[in-house]
């Protein structure tokens, strides 16, 4: 499976939530930790992708909500990396193998210690 296929099915699925949404400015303006949550989990469901961790980065004064996500199995998984700006706008979809985002070198290696413990359980 080609790693674009997911992120574009994943791209469609959140510009069809997004063009669903009519949030006050207000709110749209600053996404909780709790909103941005919601948001990614809404759009990996419609690609039946799984959230393995979120966390938000705040450097230099720039806030962004991060998830690392799962599509497929096997030899056709593919890890994403999903990105907000706490002050709001675009959910971005990238391949975690090219994403620049400092929390994409850990997701195949979060994702592979969780099955392992899974497994031990």
């Amino acid at each position: 499976m080609d790693a674009q296929k997911p992120v574009e099915k994943l791209d469609a699925a959140v510009d069809e939530e997004t063009a669903e949404q009519d949030l006050p400015a207000a709110e749209a303006a600053a996404v909780s930790d709790e909103r941005f949550e919601e948001i990614v989990s809404e759009a990996l469901d419609g690609v039946d992708g799984t959230m393995l961790f979120k966390m938000r980065l705040d450097a230099e004064g720039n806030g962004e909500h991060v998830a690392a996500a799962s599509v497929g199995e096997g030899e056709a998984r593919h890890f994403l990396i999903l990105s907000l700006p706490v002050s709001g706008g675009e959910l971005r979809v990238e391949p975690a193998a090219d994403s620049k985002n400092p929390v994409a070198g850990i997701a195949a290696s979060y994702a592979g210690l969780a099955e392992v413990f899974a497994a031990a359980a």
